[in-house]
């Protein structure tokens, strides 16, 4: 089918056209004036919230959340919003709408929540791109009433939203009041139990102790180490006094009255020597010398004798007192080890006092936030403009909805036509013979041109060619 052929065939059911175009577009005239008229009216909201986590208390800036503007319009839609636009304005309590209410098909719903249903059915949220205002849009018949529920759904939004807001905060501040408590038993015992550890070991400066302790253990060991080479040398001295005699060990050969023994010994023995060589054994010069010779050697051997042990009592004396030094020594490096221990001990009853203590201190400090914040009353959604009652309808648009009628009128009409042709084909021009004969036209007969113009205003009926 081309494009003449289409003309054609509106041309024959133009009459079936114009009549359901005419149809349609009373029915559409009929409907927009029975219809009642609605009315608009809109509330705008701008948020300026800041999202911060009750326990971390770290600020996110919301409006860069991709789910965040939806959700407030979500929010705006949701029942408890509608709940507290009835709760606000009473419309429970109205008899319209008890009779509305008893009229409807609510099943087991209450009145309340049949109520919000129906209001959120006539409302409208949009927010608004790239801004964080929102217009709260209404729709009723009466346009003061419209007015007033849509700036009483602004309101209960306000109302809700702080409520969301508060109610994580309120059950933050009360986990927080909880760990208050124990936190503080938990610093308390920590208190108390390094109090208890420094009594009992009965501390009260364990630096200034440790010092002092540690000093005294290095006198001890310098002592010690002092007390072990004087005996060392003692008992080096002793063993040569007691195996070499007067040869091998200084301590006798430095004595004095061992030296003077000496001398008399050698003095004696050399007039010794010469008596012997003089007179006989028997003559009274030659005993008496032999007898001076063999005291001094008897007084020489036993003043030798005499500083050999006293040489080896010194070495005994320093074994004693290096033995004493070494046990002061060995008690007080286990004092000072004791110390050092219990150091480390205090040290760690310190640091869990103070752990416990910054615990405590952090967690009183979110407390007092979050307590603050659960009893703000500071809404972060301001009133960006209220609702007004509309002077004009919104719907219906009389203008609007004859045009759409003449477009839909005119479509139903031309398909209705295209339904007829198809029903009942008839030869509509010679183009059409050509394609259902399969053969040439070779002429033609038209109408005279009064009964075409009778034709075409409707004033007569002509049998087609």
């Amino acid at each position: 089918m081309n494009l003449s052929q289409f003309i054609l065939i509106l041309q024959a059911h133009r009459k079936v056209i114009l009549y359901i175009l005419s149809i349609t577009v009373v029915v559409a005239l009929v409907v927009s004036l029975v219809l009642p008229k609605q009315y608009k009216a809109t509330a705008s909201v701008v948020l300026n919230y800041k999202a911060s986590d009750p326990v971390t208390g770290l600020v996110v800036a919301p409006q860069a959340l991709p789910g965040f503007m939806p959700t407030q319009v979500a929010i705006i839609n949701s029942p408890s919003v509608a709940l507290g636009v009835i709760d606000s304005l009473k419309l429970v309590d109205q008899q319209e709408v008890k009779d509305a209410y008893q009229s409807d098909n609510h099943g087991d719903m209450d009145i309340r929540n049949w109520l919000a249903v129906v209001l959120l059915k006539k409302l409208d949220a949009v927010a608004s791109k790239e801004s964080s205002v929102i217009d709260i849009t209404f729709k009723a018949q009466d346009p003061q009433f419209a007015a007033l529920v849509a700036n009483a759904f602004a309101a209960s939004y306000q109302r809700v939203s702080m409520q969301l807001k508060l109610d994580p905060t309120r059950k933050a501040s009360s986990y927080f009041n909880e760990q208050t408590k124990v936190l503080r038993d938990a610093y308390e015992q920590a208190q108390a139990k390094l109090s208890k550890y420094q009594e009992e070991h009965g501390i009260t400066n364990i630096d200034n102790r440790t010092d002092v302790e540690t000093n005294r253990l290095n006198d001890l060991s310098s002592q010690l180490v002092m007390a072990q080479a004087a005996l060392s040398e003692a008992q080096s001295r002793s063993r040569q006094a007691s195996a070499g005699g007067t040869v091998e060990s200084p301590d006798v050969n430095s004595n004095s009255l061992i030296q003077t023994l000496k001398s008399n010994l050698a003095a004696s023995e050399a007039r010794f020597e010469q008596v012997s060589k003089r007179l006989g054994v028997n003559h009274p010069d030659y005993l008496s010398a032999k007898a001076e010779r063999d005291g001094l050697r008897a007084q020489l051997a036993a003043a030798t004798s005499s500083v050999s042990k006293s040489v080896g009592s010194t070495a005994t004396i320093l074994a004693k007192r290096e033995a004493e030094i070494r046990a002061d020594f060995e008690a007080q490096k286990r004092k000072v080890l004791e110390m050092n221990r219990t150091r480390d001990e205090l040290a760690v009853l310190s640091r869990e006092l103070e752990s416990a203590q910054r615990a405590y201190e952090l967690n009183s400090q979110r407390f007092a936030q979050t307590s603050l914040e659960g009893q703000s009353n500071q809404s972060d959604i301001s009133l960006l403009s209220a609702a007004v009652p509309p002077p004009n309808a919104s719907s219906p648009k009389v203008l609007l909805n004859l045009i759409l009628a003449i477009f839909v009128g005119g479509i139903l009409g031309v398909l209705a036509a295209l339904a007829l042709e198809l029903t009942n084909r008839r030869v509509r021009s010679e183009q059409d013979l050509t394609e259902e004969l399969g053969l040439p036209v070779l002429g033609s007969i038209t109408r005279p041109l009064a009964v075409q113009r009778r034709r075409r205003f409707g004033f007569g009926r002509s049998k087609p060619a």
